[in-house]
């Protein structure tokens, strides 16, 4: 049943600063950025949220930063500002891929990665990318600011790290994975418009010479767990290992031996737990393969 939209009310402050203090002030007001997600609830009347802050036109929150050492991503920049960025293409491809793959072009004219992140669905698209690229969060509210690692911001099922009052105000990523092998895959019901039943993204920096071995890796993954996440116990099976021919059926048993570990999906209706695992170890072995 459709909600009734009477029911609803929505400001829309006009500049960064007013929201801030309108969230300190009224705690009932939940911010809504592209609401890509928050429409599809509210149409089928599943929105429990009746007092909505819009932060889609706050241009303080909607920029991408470069500078030699790092790049930082506004909140509010779209899916399309994303996939549309030299820079975020040539350095972080794998958020770059992800970014086409969030749902329609349309979606991706209104969906933020900020709103993609605090959505906080094991499912979503951006994070393994984010995880795998060890991203840094700055959250924002009326009293100051605070940094923390990405890694530490899904704290179980829906559930983050903001504190009342919080926004989400960027996303930063250091320049240093121009030399990792990078890899990346979503399995789903169709190539588009389709949420992921698993993802993975994943980084390696392999040393040359006569003596291939793993230097580096991160691997992050969506619908794994009940938050998205970052296989750690997969990453250290690998972690400095020799890579050779000789050496990769052995490395690659460990490797999905210690995924399996790690591993909880569950059954819904995109899939099975049992589906989702198997997967995932194949892309693991494929990823590892293409090294």
């Amino acid at each position: 049943m459709r909600s009734n939209v009477a029911e609803y009310d929505l400001i829309a402050p006009p500049t960064l600063t007013e929201a801030l203090q309108t969230l300190a002030d009224d705690p009932r007001y939940s911010p809504i950025a592209g609401g890509t997600e928050l429409m599809v609830a509210l149409s089928a009347g599943r929105l429990p949220q009746k007092h909505l802050l819009s932060i889609n036109h706050l241009r303080e929150l909607r920029f991408i930063d470069t500078t030699a050492e790092a790049i930082t991503i506004g909140s509010g920049t779209t899916f399309t500002d994303i996939r549309k960025h030299a820079v975020i293409a040539c350095d972080l491809p794998l958020l770059a891929q992800a970014a086409s793959w969030t749902g329609s072009i349309a979606n991706q004219n209104r969906g933020t990665l900020g709103g993609n992140i605090v959505n906080a669905s094991p499912a979503a698209d951006s994070p393994p990318a984010l995880l795998a690229y060890d991203a840094a969060l700055t959250l924002i509210s009326a009293s100051g600011s605070r940094t923390l690692p990405y890694a530490d911001f899904h704290l179980s099922y829906k559930k983050t790290a903001l504190r009342p009052g919080e926004l989400l105000h960027s996303i930063r990523v250091e320049r240093r994975f121009t030399n990792y092998r990078s890899y990346t895959r979503k399995v789903g019901t169709r190539n588009a418009q389709a949420i992921s039943k698993v993802a993975i993204a994943a980084l390696a920096l392999v040393s040359e010479g006569e003596r291939r071995v793993i230097q580096d890796i991160r691997i992050g993954a969506a619908s794994l767990r009940e938050t998205p996440t970052r296989c750690s116990a997969a990453e250290r099976a690998l972690l400095k290992q020799p890579l050779t021919p000789a050496s990769l059926p052995a490395l690659i048993a460990a490797a999905r031996a210690a995924l399996a570990t790690e591993a909880r999906p569950i059954d819904d209706i995109r899939s099975t737990a049992k589906y989702r695992a198997a997967v995932a170890a194949n892309l693991l072995e494929e990823f590892l393969r293409g090294l």
